[in-house]
């Protein structure tokens, strides 16, 4: 009854495109191009950007753990060490240098 209202849209499915419809496109035609163009730009990005964001990441983690008195000590400089570098680099007087050596070095 139904069978001759199908066999027209249900030909081209068949015929020649392997079962996968017009031009083996499963059905989407040109459009399917354009959506799959999206989601390809849009992995892209977000790996990019994780690329980014773990690169910085890696860059602050290695600064911090170079800079400030804490990772001298972690280092394994003793306080007179660091005394000895805060003074040359003038981050203290003499005077203070003096105070806090003598206060290191008390027993």
């Amino acid at each position: 009854m139904f069978s001759g209202l199908f066999e027209a849209p249900l030909a081209q499915w068949h015929g020649g495109y392997g079962g996968m419809g017009p031009g083996g496109m499963m059905g989407w035609g040109m459009g399917g191009g354009w959506f799959g163009f999206i989601l390809m730009i849009l992995f892209w990005a977000a790996i990019i950007a994780a690329a980014v964001a773990l690169i910085r990441w890696l860059v602050r983690s290695g600064d911090a753990s170079r800079s400030g008195d804490r990772a001298q000590a972690q280092s394994g400089d003793s306080a007179l060490d660091i005394l000895r570098k805060r003074y040359a680099r003038g981050e203290i007087d003499s005077e203070e240098f003096q105070q806090r050596k003598r206060a290191l070095t008390e027993d």
